[in-house]
């Protein structure tokens, strides 16, 4: 059965993220608009109109991501207790920390701040801040419903981060630590969220 436009366009529009992802962990912002088109198998007009510059496409990648990392605050079973909301949450998180062309970008992103500092802000609004914000936000919400007893929910988001991320991004960064597993990054994630909603319990 032959897709719809809109289905071919959501296709072309996905390839080009990944096709973005894959340059600019290997190459950086020295990534061509060329090189992410050749990836995707489309013309290089594709990409800019879909996405319009290399800017917006980093930006719509991390708000991607952001999606996935908080997807567990927005999921129907988060109402029903704070903890597993947050265990997925730091899983996720951590296994962020774990991917290879994350750090990669990451790191080009730290790298290319003073010479780029529009997109460094733009990575920080869109990523750290907008990650936290979102959990402040749940965190104001399980308070509200009597779940959690927090004064500062934006205050706590940091202290929960804080708690999952340790130096394990750190040390990923510097290529000194490989060992974020399966198994430790579950035990981090639910030992992180146990601790924090005893803190935090009313």
């Amino acid at each position: 059965m032959p897709r719809r436009m809109g289905q071919v366009d959501e296709s072309k529009g996905l390839a080009i993220l990944e096709a973005a992802r894959e340059a600019l962990a290997e190459r950086g912002m020295g990534a061509s608009i060329e090189d992410i088109a050749r990836r995707a198998k489309v013309s290089k007009q594709t990409v800019y109109n879909r996405f319009g510059s290399k800017a917006e496409l980093v930006r719509v990648l991390i708000e991607r991501r952001v999606d996935q990392i908080t997807a567990h605050l927005d999921s129907p079973g988060a109402g029903a207790g704070p903890e597993a909301a947050l265990a997925g949450y730091a899983r996720v998180v951590l296994e962020s920390i774990a991917t290879p062309s994350s750090i990669a970008i990451l790191r080009i992103h730290i790298q290319s701040a003073a010479e780029l500092p529009d997109l460094a802000r733009t990575f920080f609004e869109s990523g750290t801040r907008t990650s936290r914000a979102r959990l402040a936000a749940f965190l104001d919400g399980e308070t509200r419903a009597g779940r959690l007893r927090i004064d500062d929910c934006a205050l706590a988001a940091e202290f929960f981060a804080g708690m999952v991320i340790g130096s394990h991004q750190t040390g990923r960064l510097l290529g000194v630590d490989s060992d974020l597993n399966a198994p430790t990054i579950d035990r981090i994630a639910r030992e992180a969220a146990s601790r924090f909603v005893r803190a935090y319990g009313p």
